[in-house]
Parts: structure tokens; sequence; C-alpha cells
């Protein structure tokens, strides 16, 4: 499995909207095993993302998708910075089947 953590930075005020735009840009994506999108407690203008694929490939391929695509087109004007904290390599949890 393959994980992902990132921080993303939305234009002051605009949060919200690119937490929804980042929901429901994540509908249906193959081999996608978690996807969470949650805001910053202590920032009002930062989201975390922590994501666990079936592997490497499946969110490479993920970022070809049309929803994906159009997420990301929405949203840009809303990011005012991003940054991957840190890759992960998943082994088990709530919701995870570990390979054998």
């Amino acid at each position: 499995m393959y994980g992902l953590i990132g921080k993303m930075t939305a234009q002051p005020g605009k949060r919200s909207a690119l937490t929804e735009i980042l929901v429901k840009g994540i509908v249906g994506m193959p081999g996608c095993v978690s996807y969470v999108v949650a805001d910053d407690p202590t920032d009002a203008d930062v989201i975390w993302i922590t994501e666990v694929w079936e592997s490497k490939e499946a969110h490479a391929a993920s970022l070809q998708l049309p929803s994906v695509r159009d997420a990301i087109t929405k949203g840009r004007p809303l990011i005012a910075g991003m940054e991957r904290v840190a890759e992960t390599a998943p082994v088990g949890g709530s919701g995870i089947t570990p390979e054998k």
C-alpha cells in the first residue's frame, strides 16, 4: 500500500469552499482505500489530507480521472500553498486490510 499526508493552505477565508471541492472530487477513485480531508483546528486556512492507496500507481492514475482533474482546476485559485508532509507505507488500521 501507499500513503500520503499533505498540508494545504487555502487563500484567506476560502477553506470551506476548498474542502467542499476536495471532498466532491474524490468520489469513485479506483484503488483508494481511504481519503480524509480535515480542517486544522488551530489555523483557519489549513487543510490536512491523509490518503491510503492500494499502490503508488493507483494514486498516480487517480490524477488522470476527470473528477479529480476538475477538482484540481476548480480548487487551484483557492490554494495559497501545498506541502507533501510525508509518504507512508500503511500496514493496517480501521478499514485497511494488510497485504499478505
